[in-house]
């Protein structure tokens, strides 16, 4: 326990990590995150032990070296399955993350997720099966509550602490609110007093000025950033430089944003093939385009299209276009 616990603080050498979302932060994004941040701790999107148990290896496990550190998340309710995802991933990975948070209908009802939040003893037995299953560490993201009325986070927290959990990353908000309302971050202290792990808080973290109010208001050790990225991928790094050094570094232009935005559908096409590269990539341009003049009318367009040709070419009429 405590060789992880030193393992740990070697690999979080920022103050900010990648926080997971399924179909989002694949290969692709993390790459495009390195290039900016060289340390935060990127993670995968989730991982389940069910689909690893049947299906070994694929494009949702691959990574470079510069991706130093990483975690990588795995997700499911049965300690069996859950040891031999960490076995496997092992070789690979700097850090074994559990998902304990995940909202979504059809993951709470298969019992994975945050439904392990209604499930405390389950929850240990996960973390006690994956570390059986790993030298690496080991950590847990969840969220406060199953719904207002069970805001178990601290005493879920202390628990998992207990099960060998070494690093806690914690979305403010409830189960029910899925990504609805507000993260309250303040709550998120009462978390930090109670365990002596680093725990790192998540939700609305979307700039530098809410990545300050979060830290402060939170008293975590880190904050973790998922949406925020999108359309924005130095969001992590600007943060990190501020955070080191004051200084508040500008958002990308709407010309460098296209130029990101570019670079990340080369890539997708790269690793998926043209046709679904550029299926897999719509969901992008809403946040890449955010902000420009007609851009619900540009969006229509590029989320229709499927002739890389007339994308770039759609793309290269944005640089005249003002906000």
């Amino acid at each position: 326990m405590q060789r992880n616990k030193e393992k740990v603080q070697q690999l979080i050498q920022s103050r900010v990590s990648l926080a997971p979302m399924a179909g989002i932060t694949d290969y692709v994004l993390r790459s495009l995150i390195r290039k900016y941040s060289k340390n935060c701790l990127l993670t995968t999107e989730m991982i389940s032990s069910e689909f690893l148990a049947q299906v070994k290896g694929g494009d949702i496990i691959k990574r470079d070296n510069n991706h130093t550190p990483i975690s990588y998340q795995i997700s499911g309710h049965k300690p069996h399955l859950m040891r031999a995802a960490a076995e496997y991933l092992t070789p690979i990975a700097n850090m074994i993350d559990i998902n304990m948070g995940c909202p979504v209908n059809k993951v709470v009802k298969g019992q994975d997720g945050c439904a392990l939040m209604l499930t405390p003893e389950l929850a240990s037995d996960l973390v006690k099966a994956v570390k059986d299953g790993t030298n690496k560490p080991v950590s847990v993201k969840f969220r406060l509550g199953y719904t207002f009325d069970e805001l178990n986070f601290v005493e879920f927290g202390e628990k998992m602490q207990k099960a060998g959990a070494e690093f806690i990353t914690i979305h403010g908000r409830t189960r029910s609110q899925l990504y609805s309302g507000n993260a309250d971050w303040k709550m998120i202290k009462k978390l930090k007093e109670n365990v002596d792990i680093p725990v790192f808080a998540n939700g609305d973290i979307v700039s530098i000025e809410t990545a300050e109010q979060c830290l402060e208001q939170s008293g975590a050790d880190g904050i973790a950033i998922g949406r925020g990225v999108l359309g924005d991928p130095t969001l992590l790094y600007r943060i990190e430089n501020y955070l080191h050094t004051g200084i508040k570094l500008p958002p990308p232009s709407l010309d460098e944003r296209i130029l990101m935005l570019k670079w990340h559908l080369d890539e997708e096409i790269k690793l998926r093939g043209e046709r679904a590269g550029i299926k897999f990539f719509r969901k992008f341009y809403p946040y890449y385009i955010a902000g420009i003049k007609n851009a619900a009318k540009i969006r229509s367009i590029l989320v229709t299209e499927e002739n890389y040709t007339t994308i770039i070419k759609t793309l290269e009429q944005l640089n005249c276009i003002t906000v």
